[in-house]
């Protein structure tokens, strides 16, 4: 059920193959993190991580489309994973120490699936070794991805109790055949059963997923779904054109020639209807396929398009930590059985490090911030590029001006009244060739 940030979709001048990580050099990696700055001359604290990513891997079904990790567990693992992650949770307790998490995010998987008595469990080991108290409050934002068949009463209300104060809910259409397509198993009308649920378990904020460009759904079909979900009166909407990833039955299907792919055209005008209807009902785009009512974007997905750290903790979650060196990257282990097996002071291994690489920093800070609706801070990203290069700040303002010139880049914003911060912000045109225009701007970094 997880989020795709297009982090994957990066293009960029490896600077060595990723590389894998042992438990031990999770550990080594932790405790540099939260060293101490050596005399004589300590450089400024590194910030420490404010949010936190949770990846539960059980599902009662494989979707067909989903390349997320996920697994149908015919051995009864549930048990055995949370004992497992309520040691990793403790281990990169250290790297948030000192404030309160902003935001946690479980997501899978189908977290919905585990059992509420190990639901308990998970949440008691989050309270012992993280500061919530912004949560708790209702400053910060605690996230919990659910299916709408696996949603019940003891479970929303275990969670409201921890402080869990948003749903994400894969509802992917309202159609029962586009469902079937997708191999979903709720009814459509689940759904909404399932957010009153929600709502009468106190849970304050809501979020519904739906999919566009299923072979042999319309237009009309698209705006069916979209009408229903504003119906739904959900302060959050994602919207996710259906991508043939590798490795999934989706792709395997659409090789035997088992169905027709939405053609561009029509994928195109579904793009721009959800903007058209959502906005229309008071949910303003924030990013390409994120929409939302003022105040409730998803707080913890933009630290991800923003660049900062979170920790992340259970099997395929992946981090994004700073040391005294830079930014490091890395997934943990793909799979339960290696994330059970593999335990040294609570860290398991990794795969898919990424060590500090400025230019790799500045190609990913560029893909994510175009993104959103807010945009990059022009200066400080030609000052990013000026350390790389000293002529590419120049080629840089170049494309820019290209893509202003074409609609794709704001010109008011590019080039705002003095004393205005220039932004560059992708205008409606230019979120449909995003990735394009990324492309564009970052193969000048030298």
């Amino acid at each position: 059920m997880g989020k795709r940030t297009d982090i994957s979709l990066l293009e960029q001048r490896p600077p060595a193959p990723p590389s894998a990580l042992s438990p031990g050099d999770l550990r080594r990696l932790a405790q540099a993190a939260t060293a101490p700055n050596p005399p004589p001359n300590p450089p400024p604290s590194r910030p420490h991580a404010r949010s936190l990513y949770i990846h539960v891997p059980f599902c009662a079904h494989k979707c067909h489309y989903c390349d997320f990790y996920s697994i149908v567990d015919t051995r009864d693992r549930q048990a055995a994973f949370s004992d497992r992650l309520a040691r990793e949770l403790a281990a990169w307790s250290p790297l948030a120490a000192g404030a309160p998490l902003r935001t946690i995010f479980v997501g899978g998987g189908t977290p919905s699936l585990l059992r509420v008595d190990l639901w308990q469990a998970v949440l008691a080991a989050l309270d012992r070794h993280y500061d919530l108290s912004d949560i708790r409050a209702g400053a910060g934002e605690f996230t919990v991805e659910c299916n709408p068949e696996s949603v019940t009463t003891e479970l929303l209300d275990t969670l409201a109790a921890a402080g869990v104060n948003r749903i994400s809910m894969g509802a992917q259409s309202f159609n029962p055949s586009h469902l079937r397509t997708l191999e979903r198993l709720h009814k459509p009308e689940r759904v909404a059963a399932a957010l009153d649920l929600i709502r009468r378990a106190g849970i304050p904020r809501s979020s519904i997923d739906l999919i566009y460009a299923i072979p042999g759904q319309t237009l009309a079909d698209f705006q069916r779904d979209l009408d229903a979900a504003i119906a739904l009166s959900t302060d959050h909407l994602s919207c996710y054109n259906l991508t043939y990833e590798p490795q999934t039955a989706m792709t395997a299907r659409l090789a035997r020639g088992e169905f027709t792919p939405a053609d561009e055209d029509t994928e195109i005008d579904m793009f721009r209807e959800a903007t058209s209807r959502l906005e229309r009902a008071g949910l303003a785009r924030y990013e390409i396929s994120n929409y939302a009512r003022p105040g409730s974007e998803s707080r913890h997905n933009l630290a991800y398009w923003r660049q900062e750290q979170w920790i992340a903790c259970g099997p395929s979650a992946a981090a994004h930590i700073t040391l005294a060196d830079g930014p490091h990257r890395w997934k943990n282990t793909p799979r339960l059985d290696d994330y059970l097996a593999h335990d040294d002071h609570g860290f398991t291994t990794a795969q898919d490090h990424e060590p500090p690489d400025p230019r790799r920093a500045l190609v990913e800070r560029i893909m994510t911030g175009l993104r959103l609706r807010e945009g990059l801070h022009a200066d400080t990203i030609l000052a990013a590029a000026a350390s790389l290069d000293p002529h590419a700040p120049a080629r840089l303002s170049l494309r820019v001006e290209h893509a202003v010139a074409h609609g794709h880049i704001d010109a008011d914003k590019a080039n705002p009244p003095v004393g205005t911060p220039p932004r560059w912000c992708l205008t409606d045109a230019g979120m449909l060739v995003h990735n394009a225009i990324a492309r564009s701007l970052t193969r000048v970094l030298g």
